[in-house]
């Protein structure tokens, strides 16, 4: 059990400035950096299969390391080996190890999935950083908030797209060329204009349309600016909660010693 919890905490995000955890953090780092770099290149060379060799290998490595040290984490004996593969941290993991199989066969590289698995690994930096942690409390504690206004932004996206659906003609009569030909069409029109964007390759040409447009427009501010203010606010008190922590960490007789 020693053996274990001293594995874990060589593992863990380093968060008591022990050297060993520190080397360990910034070595996966450079682990999921170097895994990401052939996704930067359309041929696939040499190199790249003696790094996702290398990358693949440290990351199973690092999946065994994790699910032998569970019960240290979870606290639930036996059956945490059983929860592990289960929690989102170990899912991710093991999304950034199934590029293995281009390694075994490259019959597995049918649509190139296993190479877009590979952005997977990305969220392994979720667990070395503490501001990234920070963001996923907030999120996770103003989730309410959020769902709420993500079933408002939704419920509106297929209201506009309904009206337009139905408002504006399938072809151009300017043009001739088809618009709106099918509901997704507009329910991919309504999500980018709520958003603010536009691409314009859509755009409607009757007065109930643009009326619509318009709107929906406007109420895309307002359905972007309500959860930047309370993810901005909760996000701020997470702050001064960690300076809090931070300073009373630092006034402790205990530690002052």
């Amino acid at each position: 059990m020693k053996i274990r919890t001293e594995l874990y905490e060589i593992i863990d995000r380093d968060r008591n400035g022990r050297m060993p955890s520190r080397v360990y953090d910034w070595f996966m780092l450079a682990m999921i950096v170097i895994s990401i770099v052939p996704l930067m290149f359309v041929d696939d060379r040499p190199l790249f299969r003696v790094t996702e060799t290398i990358t693949v290998a440290a990351f199973i490595v690092d999946y065994l390391a994790r699910w032998y040290t569970s019960p240290v984490p979870l606290g639930r004996g036996w059956r945490s080996y059983l929860m592990y593969p289960f929690t989102p941290m170990a899912i991710v993991d093991m999304l950034s190890i199934l590029p293995v199989m281009n390694l075994l066969s490259s019959s597995f590289k049918l649509l190139r999935l296993t190479r877009l698995l590979k952005v997977a690994g990305l969220l392994r930096m979720f667990r070395y950083s503490d501001k990234v942690m920070m963001f996923l409390r907030v999120l996770r504690k103003e989730r309410h908030v959020l769902m709420s206004v993500l079933v408002l932004a939704l419920f509106y996206i297929f209201v506009t797209a309904l009206v337009m659906f139905n408002a504006e003609p399938h072809i151009n009569p300017e043009t001739g060329e088809a618009t709106f030909e099918s509901f997704f069409d507009a329910l991919y029109w309504a999500t980018v204009t709520l958003t603010t964007v536009g691409y314009g390759d859509l755009c409607p040409v009757t007065q109930i349309g643009r009326i619509v447009s318009m709107l929906s427009s406007l109420f895309g501010v307002a359905i972007i600016a309500l959860p930047s203010g309370v993810i901005t606010a909760s996000y701020m008190e997470e702050l001064r909660d960690s300076k809090r922590c931070c300073d009373a960490a630092g006034s402790d007789p205990d530690t002052s010693k």
